[in-house]
């Protein structure tokens, strides 16, 4: 038997293990598995759906059809834990479902129908278990999609009303998890501006510890919609039961983990309910966003590479493909540039080995001209002052020195002073009477609205149509949702508006997508504002952070890595003093530190001359033949966190079969003389040996061993002592195999 039908057996046959008795037996097994996991769910004798299991592959169906619950005291319930529990079937805790029926009942009690299975792939494969209220018409469908080879199931619901009358739903959670441990260790994530996705760790006790944002749009610049937790003890780099979890939404999102009286503890993750009640018409169905959910039983290390596996074949466009160096224009230009300006900077970039050149904001508006964020926002018009020969003199311009061109843009956004506020000013979203609140000078049009939807695709379109010559678009967007209001929703469904511009603003990704399903685009929203991987599945890349200073980036990069794919995040090199904290750091630690991502600059090239110039450039030839492919479709390994002790940071990328690897190594802070970190290396192949290279190194070796070749147990178990001690030294080690003989 070949590979392929293989993998097709396994995955028509072991994803989907299901036994159904008739009616009144004990228990029916549904088993969804990937490659090392394994999700079940029971049917009881009540036909109720009952979440089992889910953790490392077991192969013990038979054991799962006699399991029992032991009965809760003082009731006639038992221990068990709905699939999806509801507030109405004697569930107590946190529901996943609440429903205000079409006669008012309060009460939702889901029995098991039916499971089927659709669409199966040797890696893919979707089941869907139906349910239905006991009293009322009224379904809910739990979709779980299994991918095999990443590890990573998701979890989405669909909830139908075949009532006679409109049903309202109060709470609509995509999933729900129970985990039962002595402890639970909670890594989250919070930050501001250009400080986000900074690390916490803590221990989760009785009560509900919840994750969530109300921000509307920008909605992970303070919070991120994803976590990993550790049972029974905080969190190990390669050790220990781990699960990751990320929600596929750019909108509102609630996670609440809630340790019950019984010591178990209830993961419940979904759109947030927050003035957000959805009014289901007969015959109409709501679909929340996908949960995204891996294990490991080998700490949170193996959580990272299953998500960062899975992100970039199925949670980002282009996720396995060689991405370019770019120059964006933003800190070397700002607002005050004209063509010279412009073209300058790509003969350096072009000189320096940089393959894209992207125009930032202050390119357009005439009436209202883009000289600073007050005005102009909204009118998508080449500025005539400042680029009297248009566009497309810039595209061709830059096409001539080898470069491709990009654009930024912002089009969910109206400044006051513009002409799109004056001519319709029913699209921005707001609060009939009161006072427009604008942040950064701005505000924020309607999404809910069709005719807006249809704008802002137009504003891709035209762009895109009208100069073929672009090839790169920076999406930002810049502002929350502090006034919420729709001039185009009635006054009924208001409620509607939270989760209604998130479903415009997929609609026009959808559309988009649909005509450039290639295209580079940056998903960017004040930095990493809309950093989740339900906007992340229509872009290339995402703009990690607008700070840029490398120290900032270190931390910011690690938090991020935990959950979504190096291979995205955009990390540039910029000028020093860095232009938000002020901080002076070497070009060698700017540059290195950005070579853990995905590599470009945020600078005037010009200011770069003399040496510091001959190191730009080779350690940009260096990322393109040595670090890019690892960084691409590598596998990363986390070896000393910037969040320990030590003052010293240090991880690897190793190719698929570890023949190549590449290790980063920061000072974060001065050192004693003398004291230097000795790196224990991971993910090599133990029977392998490596020769070693540094790159970088501007003049000055920080490794012994440089050029020699070491067995892979001496690299990991002994590791490399590194000549690093200065604040903002750093390393930077190529590992190549070399054959035995």
């Amino acid at each position: 038997m070949n590979n392929y039908l293989k993998n097709l057996f396994f995955c028509l046959g072991a994803i989907l293990l299901i036994s159904v008795p008739a009616f009144g037996q004990n228990t029916s097994v549904i088993e969804i598995k990937t490659k090392s996991t394994s999700l079940v769910y029971t049917v009881d004798q009540s036909n109720r759906l009952v979440f089992q299991y889910y953790g490392k592959l077991v192969d013990s169906t038979d054991d799962f059809k006699q399991h029992k619950a032991y009965s809760k005291p003082d009731t006639n319930r038992d221990f068990s834990y709905e699939a999806y529990p509801t507030f109405g079937l004697g569930n107590i805790n946190e529901p996943a479902l609440a429903v205000i029926h079409a006669d008012g009942s309060l009460n939702t009690e889901l029995a098991f129908q039916s499971v089927e299975q659709i669409g199966s792939t040797p890696d893919v494969s979707e089941t869907v278990i139906h349910l239905k209220d006991r009293v009322f018409d009224f379904k809910v469908e739990l979709h779980t999609k299994a991918f095999s080879n990443e590890d990573v199931i998701t979890q989405w619901t669909v909830i139908s009303n075949d009532e006679e009358g409109a049903v309202k739903l109060t709470s609509f959670a995509s999933s729900f998890l129970p985990l039962k441990a002595e402890s639970y260790y909670l890594t989250h994530f919070c930050g501001a501006w250009a400080g986000e996705m900074g690390l916490v760790e803590e221990k989760v006790e009785n009560g509900i510890k919840v994750i969530e944002c109300k921000k509307g749009v920008r909605t992970t610049q303070t919070e991120n919609p994803s976590f990993i937790l550790s049972l029974n003890h905080p969190a190990l780099e390669n050790a220990g039961d781990c699960y990751g979890g990320a929600l596929a939404w750019s909108g509102n999102y609630r996670l609440a983990f809630q340790v019950d009286e019984w010591k178990t503890l209830n993961v419940v993750s979904g759109i947030n309910p927050f003035l957000s009640a959805w009014t289901l018409n007969p015959g109409e169905n709501f679909t929340t966003p996908e949960m995204i959910y891996t294990f490991s039983s080998e700490g949170r290390g193996q959580v990272s590479r299953n998500l960062h596996d899975w992100g970039r074949q199925y949670g980002m466009v282009g996720g396995n493909k060689i991405h370019d160096i770019v120059l964006n224009s933003w800190e070397g230009a700002y607002f005050t540039f004209n063509e010279n300006t412009l073209t300058g900077m790509m003969d350096d970039a072009a000189e320096m080995g940089i393959e894209t050149f992207v125009l930032d904001d202050g390119w357009f508006g005439n009436k209202y001209p883009r000289n600073n964020d007050d005005a102009g926002l909204g009118d998508w018009q080449t500025n005539k002052k400042k680029l009297p020969r248009g566009l497309d003199y810039l595209i061709d311009y830059a096409h001539s020195k080898g470069l491709k061109f990009g654009l930024w843009i912002e089009p969910e956004m109206v400044n006051p002073e513009s002409e799109l506020a004056e001519n319709h000013p029913e699209r921005i979203v707001q609060s009939p009477g009161r006072e427009k609140i604008t942040w950064r000078n701005q505000l924020l049009l309607d999404l809910s609205n069709p005719k807006v939807q249809d704008f802002v695709y137009n504003v891709f379109d035209s762009l895109l149509t009208t100069h073929p010559g672009i090839e790169y678009i920076k999406w930002d967007a810049n502002r929350h949702v502090e006034q919420a209001g729709s001039t185009f929703l009635p006054a009924s469904e208001q409620t509607h508006f939270w989760v209604s511009y998130t479903e415009g603003l997929y609609t026009v990704y959808k559309r988009i997508r649909a005509k450039y399903p290639d295209f580079v685009i940056q998903d960017c929203a004040s930095g990493g504002g809309r950093l989740d991987y339900g906007a992340l599945q229509y872009h290339n890349e995402y703009w990690t952070s607008d700070n840029t200073d490398p120290l900032s980036r270190i931390f910011i990069q690690y938090g991020t890595n935990l959950i979504y794919p190096p291979v995205g995040a955009a990390s540039h090199v910029s000028t020093s003093p860095n232009h938000q904290t002020q901080r002076m750091t070497p070009l060698k630690f700017r540059f290195d530190v950005a070579m853990t991502g995905r590599l470009g600059m945020e600078l005037q090239p010009k200011h770069i001359q003399g040496n510091d110039r001959v190191f730009a450039e080779e350690a940009i030839k260096n990322y393109k033949q040595f670090v890019r492919p690892l960084v691409t479709n590598g596998d990363l390994y986390r070896i000393k966190s910037p969040y320990d002790e030590g003052g010293w940071a240090s991880q690897m990328y190793v190719s698929k079969d570890q023949t190549s690897a590449v290790l980063f190594a920061f000072s974060l802070e001065s050192h004693l003389r003398g004291v230097y970190p000795t790196v224990k290396l991971n993910g090599l192949d133990p029977e392998k040996s490596y020769q070693i290279q540094e790159i970088n190194t501007n003049g000055r070796s920080r490794f012994w061993g440089d050029g020699e070749t070491f067995k892979a147990d001496y690299l990991m178990n002994v590791g490399l002592e590194l000549k690093i001690a200065d604040q903002y030294d750093s390393a930077v080690i190529l590992l190549k195999e070399i054959d035995k003989e």
